[in-house]
Order: C-alpha cells, then sequence, then structure tokens
C-alpha cells in the first residue's frame, strides 16, 4: 500500500528515477504520515497531496 501511494505521489509530483533525493524524501514523508496514524491508503494520498498543495 505505501508503494502504490508513494509512486501515485511521484507521478502527481513528476519525480523521475533520477530525482534520488527527492524520492527519498517523499518515501521518508509517506512513512512518516503512515507511522503517526493515517494508514487507510485513500486518506494517506490525500494527506500528503495537500501538503504538497498547501
Amino acid at each position: 500500500m505505501l508503494q502504490r501511494v508513494f509512486e501515485q505521489l511521484c507521478r502527481e509530483r513528476r519525480l523521475a528515477q533520477k530525482d534520488k533525493e527527492q524520492r527519498e524524501a517523499l518515501a521518508e514523508e509517506v512513512v512518516t504520515v503512515f507511522q503517526n496514524g493515517v494508514m487507510n491508503e485513500a486518506e494517506l494520498w490525500q494527506a500528503l497531496s495537500k501538503r504538497r498543495k498547501g
């Protein structure tokens, strides 16, 4: 599930495989939000997607 959210966010943010540092930072952010209790896939994506726009 975390991988799917991560990949969806990478597409949204247009992060290519070569953007290693940005992808790693995003992966850490996905895990952190998950560890903070957002465990529903849709809610996880929405929380991170809103953070980008906010």
